[in-house]
């Protein structure tokens, strides 16, 4: 069946919108000429998706790996920063996980961040290198109490017998830490309380850094006359921070047909 409201190919009794084809944001276009360099342009939609309040979580991307076993796999997670002089976007995951392994096997991955109230989507291609530890430890203590506590308890990605052995394992986490009773007992407690609990972070739980070897940003346009442009470049493997990075070439750019 279709699942296309303003094109119900599948249902002839179905008058279909003559305006089906438009766009909210039908005349915008991407500059002429395109600049040199696509994260300033990027930054800019980000922002302004932030800006407009429509999307919950703006900095959403589908992140694209691929198992060992040539299998691809995708899932929403959130980027947490982005480095424009570096070149990398950098999000945080659980190493263990599907994800996290599939990275750690080929280091290649993909992702797109969609605006559908804008009209716009980025798609971005390159690998992913382990962030330096003083990055992850710095997110994660800003992390919310509970949410420090349940990287401890979960086993991101491996099978459960039921729902009640992962509250188990998080009831012996908050025990571990001093804060069995969890959200409730938070609610209780002082910032300073709050604060004077430590946390450390599991050693298999961090961030990627998203080194863009590939970046595509794409405007919708009416009757699917939409606006596209492709950056390239060449990655070099570079230490950065103390850790595994690369550094990028110059960015060569076309505009794509639609």
């Amino acid at each position: 069946m279709s699942v296309d409201p303003r094109h119900p190919w599948d249902s002839p009794s179905v008058q279909i919108d003559p305006l089906a084809g438009m766009c909210t944001f039908a005349g915008q276009t991407l500059p002429d000429p395109l600049p040199a360099d696509p994260f300033p342009l990027f930054q800019s939609w980000l922002q302004m998706s932030a800006d407009v309040k429509s999307q919950p979580n703006p900095n959403a991307m589908s992140l694209a790996t691929v198992d060992a076993d040539g299998q691809p796999s995708v899932r929403i997670v959130l980027a947490r920063r982005i480095y424009p002089d570096l070149g990398c976007i950098v999000f945080f995951t659980n190493y263990d996980s599907r994800k996290g392994t599939a990275i750690s096997a080929s280091h290649r991955i993909a992702a797109c961040f969609h605006w559908d109230h804008l009209d716009r989507q980025v798609r971005v291609e390159g690998v992913a290198t382990v962030s330096p530890a003083q990055e992850s430890n710095n997110y994660f203590t800003r992390r919310p109490l509970m949410s420090r506590v349940a990287a401890w308890a979960s086993s991101q990605s491996q099978p459960l017998a039921n729902r009640q052995q992962l509250l188990d394992a998080n009831t012996l986490a908050e025990a571990r830490f001093g804060v069995t009773g969890g959200d409730e007992r938070v609610k209780s407690m002082t910032p300073e309380q709050v604060s004077a609990i430590v946390v450390p972070r599991p050693p298999n739980w961090g961030g990627f850094r998203f080194w863009v070897s590939r970046m595509e940003l794409w405007l919708g346009h009416s009757s699917r006359l939409h606006d596209r442009a492709l950056w390239t470049r060449d990655l070099t493997p570079t230490p950065i921070d103390g850790a595994p990075g690369y550094t990028g070439g110059a960015w060569s750019v076309t505009r794509l047909q639609p």
